[in-house]
């Protein structure tokens, strides 16, 4: 009376799909997936956002500089 066999599991995984059904579970596992990834990027700090990879050039005799504007 302890614990639950892999049976009973199956059975209320079963019940669940037939009342919410597979596309509304999808659903919620989607929206959840999103959560946990807007989570990790809510938890980076600053520094993490700004090392940002450089873009790969395709010529390897261009530069890649900042322009300031002359005032």
């Amino acid at each position: 009376m302890g614990s639950f066999s892999i049976w009973h599991w199956l059975i209320v995984l079963v019940i669940v799909m037939l009342v919410f059904g597979t596309k509304k579970l999808g659903n919620i596992g989607e929206d959840l997936g999103k959560a946990v990834k807007g989570f990790k990027d809510g938890m980076k700090t600053d520094e993490e956002k700004k090392a940002v990879p450089p873009a790969q050039v395709a010529d390897s005799s261009t530069v890649d500089v900042d322009a300031k504007e002359k005032k």
